[in-house]
């Protein structure tokens, strides 16, 4: 039996955040789905579908792995599972049983044997997919399906005691823990890895949830955690406030207040600043006391923009959802439920836009067309060798696709901010 991971034709439900990286890379709890699989069940062979332009950024990101392969899919029996699902415990059902679970509408995961899918492969997984829907019996199931992206802030206490208890709690800690720092509550829900040190005077509260710290993670004095929490691999916490429900991936530099939030990798947020409830992409650099709203006076609702309208997101509590490469000056204020595209400049003095386009900058109150594809890339590149990372033709082309298939958006935008100052200034 093996794994095939595919993302649906709901993945631009969940822009910015899934220009960059398929639905099943995205971070929820301690790990992506991808890693919960691995780690659940270790071995197995798993294959992906995804869009086109991601698949060679995908092979770099997790080695040699088959994407998009139809041929593939015919070797042996399969489960073939929705990138946007979130297991429980991460593990998935293996059935004797050909079946197709649905939550709703959604395909949560098919269970095939190899037969059925010759039989029924066509020149495309989602043609192949429907041949299959024609034939095989479909049960409904209850799942957690990821369809928007504060879905993924609202699972993220979840995730994390679950990973906690299916993983995290059977691994053998070996990171360096401070005498004088202080844990409330029960040390058995701290999992310290291996070259991860706790400085003195930190605080570490396991009264509400697990706390984590994956390896070579260093925590600094004068920082308080409350779990349920995931600190990854080297990321430093610099007299932060890390507030429960958050999720800080690798190599981060975070201080100031963070709560309730995903910060998915290779950002920083050094300084002073509150970030809540808020999904956060990778080279996102956060600056001195630029704070999102997380919260309306009213206590209404949340609206986000999806896919150009906005949307009722039915929670009280929303903050921003940003795309990878983005960077904010000093003293930026970002209102509830504001969404900001890939490879941004905004500088502070004002509440942004609910919306900003990728590729665009903001700055005295005008949204701007920025530096232009050419100087971001090399702008970016330098960011990325700052921690010895090299960014790749693969990763070039991926970006220069979304620069493109982002123009037309983000010209209509310019060209109506345009038309406002010219009819202000007359």
């Amino acid at each position: 039996m093996k794994v095939c991971v595919f993302e649906d034709e709901k993945y631009d439900l969940l822009y910015p955040l899934t220009l960059t990286r398929a639905t099943f890379e995205l971070r929820c709890g301690s790990m992506t789905l991808v890693e919960r699989i691995r780690r659940t069940h270790p071995g197995v062979e798993t294959s992906f579908f995804l869009r086109d332009y991601l698949a060679p950024v995908l092979r770099e990101r997790l080695g040699d792995v088959v994407v998009n392969s139809l041929q593939d899919l015919s070797r042996d029996d399969a489960i073939l599972v929705n990138g946007r699902w979130l297991p429980e415990h991460g593990h998935l059902p293996f059935e004797k049983d050909e079946v197709i679970a649905m939550c709703k509408d959604d395909i949560v995961y098919i269970h095939v044997k190899r037969e059925t899918v010759r039989r029924k492969l066509s020149d495309t997984f989602q043609k192949t997919v429907e041949n299959l829907r024609s034939e095989l019996s479909v049960k409904q199931v209850d799942a957690r399906m990821v369809e928007y992206p504060w879905h993924l802030i609202q699972y993220n206490h979840e995730m994390l005691k679950e990973d906690f208890e299916a993983y995290w709690s059977k691994q053998e800690g070996a990171g360096s823990l401070d005498e004088k720092v202080a844990v409330v509550g029960e040390k058995s829900m701290l999992h310290v890895s291996k070259n991860a040190v706790i400085h003195p005077f930190v605080v570490l509260d396991t009264s509400s949830g697990p706390i984590i710290v994956d390896e070579d993670a260093r925590i600094y004095p004068f920082s308080r955690v409350e779990g349920p929490c995931y600190i990854g691999r080297n990321t430093w916490i610099v007299r932060g406030n890390i507030r429960e429900e958050t999720t800080i991936g690798p190599v981060c530099r975070v201080g100031g207040e963070v709560e309730a939030s995903i910060i998915h990798g290779y950002s920083n947020k050094y300084h002073t600043g509150f970030l809540g409830h808020a999904y956060v992409g990778e080279w996102v650099n956060i600056g001195a006391l630029t704070t999102n709203s997380d919260l309306k006076n009213d206590y209404s609702n949340v609206d986000v923009y999806v896919k150009g309208r906005l949307m009722d997101t039915g929670d009280l509590k929303v903050g921003s959802f940003i795309g990878d490469h983005t960077k904010f000056g000093i003293g930026c204020l970002l209102n509830t439920g504001t969404v900001v595209g890939v490879a941004c400049v905004l500088l502070g003095g004002e509440v942004l836009p609910k919306y900003i386009p990728s590729f665009s900058w903001y700055a005295e109150g005008r949204l701007r067309r920025g530096a232009g594809f050419r100087r971001t890339v090399e702008a970016e590149k330098r960011v990325m060798s700052r921690r010895s990372v090299v960014m790749s033709e693969s990763y070039v082309r991926m970006l220069e696709k979304i620069y493109q298939d982002t123009r037309e958006e983000r010209e209509t935008l310019i060209r109506k901010a345009e038309m406002r100052m010219e009819r202000g200034g007359m």
